[in-house]
């Protein structure tokens, strides 16, 4: 059965220059940018093609809902998953394929749904742990955070807690994909947004279009269940 051609309007691809100003990213204006990506999961294709740039200095959030493929997508970008097809761009080298440890090594970093932290660890130092095998100029110098469910499992006074830590993070210079169950959390701290439904992008733009325009997101979310939606997470 061929898919249902995808609602007018629904992808809506926006430009940059009309956002508020980003914070000052690194001196080289680093990028990570993941093109085209495509995931398998269980002889099943779970991410389609799927394309986003995180710039250095910049929360970037992705949003969607429960088995969308956003978990699929970070751990596929860290190496722990494989990928069909796609690429893991950063500064123009490609890391697609690699394994967990060259990605770390390279400066891209997941923290993973479900994640472990270290108690008696500052959140601060909680996210240092991740640079352990980078060199100490690079570590220094900033590296890439993939987030996955940043408020899971917390309390709210703790995620209030966060929140800045996150902020200060990406003003440091580093680049923060923030996938986020709570819309208003994670758009109250991203320049751009996307979000993904049944493995596919529906939105890509600015956050604060998603922020004032409530129905956008309501209109990405609805399409779960739609022909040729395949189950993911």
């Amino acid at each position: 059965m061929s898919e249902k051609p995808e609602p007018p309007g629904e992808i809506l691809q926006t430009s940059r220059a009309a956002g508020p100003a980003p914070p000052e990213a690194s001196e080289e204006n680093s990028l990570l940018a993941l093109q085209g990506i495509s995931v398998e999961r269980g002889r099943r294709t779970v991410v389609r093609d799927v394309s986003i740039e995180i710039p250095a200095g910049e929360v970037t959030a992705l949003l969607g809902p429960n088995g969308a493929g956003k978990s699929s997508l970070v751990l596929a970008v860290g190496g722990v998953l494989g990928l069909q097809a796609g690429s893991v761009l950063l500064d123009g080298r490609d890391f697609a394929g690699r394994r967990p440890e060259q990605i770390r090594a390279a400066g891209i970093a997941i923290v993973p749904e479900g994640r472990r932290l270290l108690p008696d660890l500052t959140v601060e130092d909680n996210i240092r742990v991740a640079t352990y095998a980078l060199p100490r100029d690079q570590a220094r110098a900033g590296r890439y955070l993939l987030i996955d469910e940043l408020s899971l499992g917390l309390a709210p006074v703790v995620v209030n807690r966060l929140v800045p830590r996150i902020r200060a993070v990406a003003g440091s210079g580093i680049g923060v994909l923030l996938i986020e169950q709570f819309a208003t959390i994670a758009l109250g701290l991203a320049n751009q947004a996307h979000v993904m439904e049944g493995g596919r992008l529906r939105f890509s733009g600015l956050a604060i279009q998603l922020r004032e325009q409530p129905e956008l997101l309501r209109s990405a979310y609805l399409l779960r269940g739609s022909a040729g939606s395949p189950e993911a997470t």
